[in-house]
Order: C-alpha cells, then sequence, then structure tokens
C-alpha cells in the first residue's frame, strides 16, 4: 500500500472516529434533555406553591371550564407556571374531573397536591346548626349567612306549590318541615338541593309509626307538625312538653280558643320578646287568640321531642299555664287559679304588660 493510501485510511479514520464521537455526544444529548426535564416536571410537581403556610380559599362557580379554573388558580398565586400546571393535569387525567365549589389550600401545598385535591372534590363544608323552634325565615337567613343559599330563593321555594309536592309536603308551606339539626353542607349545592336535604331528614325522623298514630288521633300531617311547632314554641323545659301538649288537646276537645302568645307574635316583624296588647289584636290566620282550632301552617320547626309529646300529651286536666319566668311553668286547671299564679308570676318590670299575661308563654281564656 501507497504512503499516499495509508495517509488517506488515517484521515478517513479520523473522520469516522470524529463523527461517531459527535454522534454519541449527540444521542447523549438527546436523552439528557428529556431525562434533565423529567427531573425539572417532578421537582415543580412536587416543590410548595408558596412559602409559609397561608391558607387561600379558591371558589370555582359550576360550569366553569379547566382553563377558567387555571386562571382562578393563577389569580390567587397557586400556579406560577402554566404550561407545567397543564402537563401535570393531564398526567393525572384531572382537567375533566374537577368538581364546582369552595375550597381550601395551603401555599405549602405542591401542585401535585392541588391538582389531586382538586380531582377528589374535596370541598369546603359548613356545619350549620339549626336549634328546634327556629321558624322558616331564620333557617333562610342562617343559611344565606353562611352564602350557601339565596335567600329570597329559599322563601320563594318554601311555597312552590310544585317543589312542595315533589318533597311529599302537603301544606301550603315548608314551615315544620325543616328538621332541626347539625348539617354538613357546602357552596356547592343549590338552594333546592340544601332543602331536600333537610326534608329528607324530617321524614327520617318522623317515621310511618307516628304518621299512622297521627291518623289515628286524628290529625294530618300537617297538623301534627303545626300543634308540635305550638308545643316547642311555648316549652322551655323539655320535661314540661306533655304537660303543654295536654293544655292544647284539652282546650281543642272543649272548642276552646288555643291562645298561644308564639302564634299571635308569628308573623309579627322585629318582634321584641315582650307579649304586648296590639300583639295579641294582631289581625293575621296563625293568631290563636283570633281564630279556633289550629293555624293553617306551623310557626316553626319542631324537634321529636315536641313532635311525640303532640300525639302523647300527659293524662291530666289543664286548661292554662303561666310562665315561672325560669323557664318553666305554673300548670291550672281554672281560671281561678290560673290568675293566682299570675299574679304570683307577673313581671313587674315589663312595659305595657298584657292584663292575665305573666310572660312570654302565658295562655289565657
Amino acid at each position: 500500500m501507497s504512503k499516499r493510501a495509508e495517509g488517506l485510511d488515517v484521515v478517513l479514520m479520523g473522520l469516522f472516529k470524529n463523527v461517531a464521537k459527535k454522534r454519541f455526544t449527540l444521542i447523549f444529548i438527546l436523552f439528557l434533555i428529556p431525562f434533565l426535564s423529567y427531573l425539572s416536571f417532578i421537582n415543580y410537581a412536587e416543590s410548595p406553591v408558596g412559602e409559609g403556610k397561608r391558607t387561600v380559599t379558591v371558589d370555582i362557580p359550576k360550569g366553569t371550564g379547566f382553563r377558567g379554573i387555571v386562571d382562578i388558580l393563577e389569580q390567587k398565586g397557586l400556579v406560577q407556571h402554566r404550561l407545567s400546571f397543564y402537563l401535570l393535569a393531564f398526567s393525572q387525567r384531572a382537567a375533566g374531573h374537577i368538581k364546582a365549589g369552595e375550597y381550601e389550600f395551603t401555599v405549602s401545598m405542591t401542585p401535585l397536591d392541588i391538582l389531586k385535591k382538586l380531582r377528589r372534590g374535596d370541598i369546603k363544608g359548613y356545619l350549620v346548626t339549626f336549634p328546634e323552634d327556629i321558624t322558616l325565615r331564620e333557617v333562610a337567613a342562617r343559611l344565606a349567612a353562611y352564602r350557601l343559599v339565596d335567600e329570597q330563593t329559599f322563601l320563594k321555594l318554601s311555597t312552590d306549590r310544585e317543589f312542595l309536592d315533589s318533597l311529599g309536603v302537603e301544606g301550603p308551606s315548608l314551615e315544620g318541615f325543616l328538621y332541626p339539626e347539625t348539617y354538613l353542607l357546602d357552596r356547592s349545592m343549590e338552594t333546592r338541593e340544601v332543602i331536600r336535604i333537610m326534608v329528607r331528614q324530617f321524614w327520617k325522623r318522623v317515621t310511618p309509626q307516628l304518621l299512622s298514630k297521627a291518623r289515628e288521633s286524628g290529625f294530618t300531617t300537617q297538623e301534627l307538625i303545626t300543634l308540635a311547632s305550638i308545643i316547642g314554641k311555648e316549652s322551655g323545659d323539655k320535661g314540661e312538653k306533655t304537660l303543654i301538649s295536654a293544655v292544647f288537646h284539652n282546650r281543642l276537645k272543649k272548642g276552646m280558643k288555643l291562645q298561644s302568645d308564639p302564634t299571635a307574635v308569628y308573623e309579627v316583624n322585629g318582634f321584641s320578646g315582650i307579649i304586648k296588647k296590639k300583639d295579641l289584636l294582631n289581625n293575621n290566620p296563625h293568631n290563636t287568640y283570633l281564630i279556633k282550632g289550629l293555624p293553617p301552617t306551623a310557626i316553626a320547626n319542631p324537634g321529636i321531642d315536641s313532635i311525640k309529646a303532640a300525639l302523647s300529651p300527659a293524662k291530666v286536666d289543664f286548661l292554662y299555664f303561666v310562665s315561672k319566668n325560669d323557664g318553666t311553668h305554673s300548670f291550672s286547671t281554672n281560671y281561678a287559679t290560673h290568675n293566682e299564679a299570675i299574679s304570683r308570676y307577673r313581671n313587674q318590670g315589663e312595659q305595657d304588660p298584657v292584663p292575665d299575661l305573666g310572660g312570654a308563654k302565658t295562655v289565657t281564656p
């Protein structure tokens, strides 16, 4: 082989080696870039979105698309890199599975934590307690204060005949059928759904057995709940409910007016808590000082104790009772004894007191 040929071989070998080296370098780079990108992506996904433990509340309206959700999160400082967040959401299959509602995040959470919470629909809940004998309007106001319902929509639905029929409520209003209890609610719920939850609990507590007993006693479901609501409003002591029930049962049997103070003020706006003469003359269909028998609807939402008391009155002949100003009452079978009790327990500091009334929970002839 000539020297010239040998030189050419050397050159070619050098070229081959150089190309091979460059090819290896290129392949290395092609593998390195995705690997580094992967490490960067993992670092992004598992790094806190901020410093500290600050809580961030995010409200996602119904019907918001994923892009809109990212906009909201970005405005709240929970998304710094949109493209990375989109890729992470795609990898977690989260984009189409996010439930609307109110969420609470902390800045110590990672983007992966945030997406997992959104995908679970881990919405912020509110424990809302409704005490026994709370009125329908008070229920609506309390729910509205938590921004769980629109108050006016709630009140409109409370007398919507078609909606009431769907709930099994035969009366003209939801008053009495919103069972007083503690509920876990969230802002993703519509007003109808919140109402359904409360009425559903009513039907769980007011069993078919109780309703059967009511029919045997001559009461419709509406009449039972109406009487129970009056008993509840008049009762400051659980142990007296069957006694108060007996007073009203005895009056109904004798054709006497119930003359219950809470019924007289049921439709009085801004009632101060002190019964006055003008209140008893208030001309409304619930005022049992003016009407005979039971009002057309309940005057509050009674608990199960009041409902059971309405079905099982004590076996006594009482026709009157007057408040003893300590949450309990003095009961009487005749008006003369009742008047003596009134004189004994009358609140002397009461302004413009009603004759024969010793307090807000007094029944008079």
